[in-house]
């Protein structure tokens, strides 16, 4: 990804010098999320009850906060990559007449305190609806090179633009879905809808990188492959067999390998966010 030189985001907040202190406790249910996490490396908030309503998006933009996030080079690659959404999303909301409310990438390091409680790095980068924060421990950059075998500054640019995609879906009120299914359905219909909200996040950075391409020509050689086989990498049907020797499809929450490598595949190739409706359909 072309990215050096490149203006970064205001919207960082760099909390890896304090340490958030992880709560200790919290029950069945916070024992429970964290080895989700273990197997996932994605948000547990799902289960924990965390994930908030909707709501329409706000004509404020969120003010620059003080940050040394460009002292380091993994630092200042994310925030030049969220400075990227910024442009996307604000352009693509202006042009359908609404506003962009822009999220706050936070980085931290070993433990974080957020609207939606306290997590750990083995959580994985999440967002938060509650706070409107994308939480990023920047250990997870090797991570998913040593763990799950997708190298490449394109897998980490793919990982942030999921997270603000689930911001696109919190201000568009798609994750209030989600959050409405909550001990109204089944556990199985519950995770399928966790797969459909995961699903169009990852069509969301899809179409991102879509529109980021056209307006800056941001791509390198080997890129796109780079997003596909972090999407690969991290598919539930994948990581059920490597961690417990077996697939398990109706505890799916975020979709098999290829279903996500499809839906980024589809909205960057289209950049229609018209067509990430993967609610309505049951051919995920």
């Amino acid at each position: 990804m072309k990215w050096i030189g490149r203006r970064g985001s205001g919207n960082i907040e760099d909390r890896r010098s304090g340490g958030g202190g992880l709560a200790v406790g919290g029950g069945i249910t916070a024992i429970i999320a964290v080895v989700f996490s273990l197997l996932t490396g994605q948000n547990p908030m799902e289960l924990i009850g965390m994930i908030g309503g909707g709501g329409g998006g706000s004509s404020q933009q969120e003010a620059p906060l003080n940050t040394n996030a460009t002292q380091d080079e993994k630092g200042h690659f994310v925030s030049v990559v969220l400075a990227d959404t910024e442009d996307v999303w604000n352009k693509l909301f202006s042009d359908a007449g609404s506003d962009y409310k822009e999220p706050t990438l936070v980085l931290f390091s070993g433990s974080v305190q957020s609207a939606c409680g306290s997590a750990s790095s083995a959580t994985g980068p999440f967002y938060c609806p509650g706070d409107s924060k994308v939480y990023i421990d920047l250990s997870f950059y090797d991570e998913l090179q040593n763990r799950f075998g997708a190298p490449g500054d394109f897998a980490m640019a793919y990982v942030v633009a999921h997270e603000v995609g689930h911001h696109i879906q919190h201000i568009l009120g798609t994750s209030a879905k989600l959050d409405q299914a909550r001990g109204r359905v089944s556990q199985e219909e519950y995770n399928q809808l966790s797969v459909k909200l995961e699903l169009q996040a990852d069509f969301l950075a899809g179409v991102w990188a879509h529109h980021a391409q056209r307006m800056k020509n941001i791509l390198e050689e080997g890129d796109i492959e780079e997003a596909l086989n972090a999407a690969n990498a991290i598919g539930d049907d994948r990581l059920q067999q490597e961690s417990q020797g077996r697939v398990v499809p109706d505890a799916f929450t975020h979709g098999t390998s290829a279903q996500r490598m499809r839906w980024f595949k589809k909205g960057y190739q289209t950049g229609d966010i018209n067509q990430g409706d993967t609610f309505s359909t049951n051919n995920l």
